[in-house]
């Protein structure tokens, strides 16, 4: 039996394409009710609204309160869905964490909505911030350790100007998120060229994610939370530092310090998750949950910067995958059905 890390995507993976997923992949109706019944007792609409939807808006399935939910459980649908693999680690992106840990067995799937929806709706309260996305690899991903350099230090005198705000939210493979006020994003605009047609991109509703500007919703979440949701896990969880808590060795009010303290505060070092998951665990593959399709480049680029089997750019990951697929996206039927019985 082959062994994999699943990886659990973040937000702004839920888009147009996904809307109806829910409906295709979560079998537990009984669960989605309980899910819908938290919403709305909330004043929030339900899940099963929200993906039933005639069409996809930007404006309602993009918002945190809406948005950190529906992923979640698109998320967690597909976890439970695995079959055929041994599950030796999960790990996510951003709030994909919050999934990690449900899936990894620290939350029950209740306990994991609740965090999810709690975090994603403070997050939509607030709303403190935004963020900018911005690729230091070329289209074929050679690793460029100078270019990225560089591009940090842009951001780095953009953060020390009076009344601006930048700074890395996110080291995501050959990519990096970055979050400030509007001050330091439209500065951050206006010093780097345009690249690949597309970047820099701002990414709609979303706030300051792993910075200081988030302190607010860290305590606020704390507050809310109780430590006594977290138990030890069942899976190995690899958190945005790298650091792995294995299964029944967890300091749980470590874990829960960590999950709303430096995980909301502090950048989230993806590209180490994937490192750390690639070189402590050596699985056959990396399985990544829907909902969406966007964090499997992510993904590839990790392995190419930790020079995980020799793959050192896009065409010689292109050519492994080709020959023997390490990379299962499962937001992508073909691919899904390498690691499911068909749902």
């Amino acid at each position: 039996m082959k062994t994999a890390v699943v990886i659990c995507p973040g937000r702004g993976t839920y888009t147009k394409t996904e809307l109806g997923v829910l409906g295709r992949h979560f079998h537990d109706k009984a669960l989605l009710a309980n899910f819908d019944a938290r919403r709305a007792a909330l004043g929030q609409e339900t899940l099963s609204a929200l993906d039933g939807a005639a069409s996809y808006s930007v404006a309602k399935h993009t918002r945190g309160d809406n948005a950190s939910a529906l992923i979640y459980a698109a998320t967690l649908a597909d976890f439970r869905a695995i079959e055929g693999v041994e599950v030796v680690a999960v790990t996510g992106n951003s709030m994909g964490w919050y999934s990690a840990l449900a899936c990894g067995g620290a939350l029950t799937t209740e306990g994991g909505f609740e965090v999810v929806n709690t975090m994603g709706t403070l997050m939509q309260e607030r709303l403190i911030g935004g963020q900018i996305i911005y690729p230091f690899m070329g289209e074929d991903w050679l690793p460029d350790p100078t270019r990225k350099a560089e591009i940090m230090a842009i951001v780095a005198g953009i953060g020390a100007r009076p009344d601006h705000v930048l700074g890395l939210s996110i080291d995501l493979g050959g990519m990096l998120v970055l979050a400030g006020n509007e001050a330091g994003l439209k500065a951050f605009e206006g010093a780097v060229p345009p690249v690949q047609g597309r970047f820099p991109m701002r990414l709609a509703n979303h706030a300051g994610f792993h910075t200081a500007m988030q302190a607010p919703v860290a305590e606020a979440g704390r507050a809310r939370l109780a430590p006594g949701l977290f138990g030890q896990p069942t899976i190995p969880m690899i958190d945005g530092r790298g650091h792995i808590w294995w299964p029944g060795a967890c300091d749980l009010h470590a874990l829960w310090d960590y999950t709303l303290g430096h995980q909301v505060v502090e950048p989230y070092d993806f590209t180490r998750a994937i490192t750390h998951a690639a070189r402590e665990f050596a699985p056959d593959l990396f399985i990544v949950t829907g909902p969406g399709t966007t964090l499997g480049g992510a993904v590839a680029q990790s392995l190419i910067l930790a020079d995980w089997r020799g793959m050192r750019s896009k065409s010689d990951f292109q050519s492994r995958q080709s020959a023997d697929p390490l990379l299962v996206s499962m937001g992508m039927e073909d691919q899904r059905r390498q690691v499911t019985k068909g749902d």
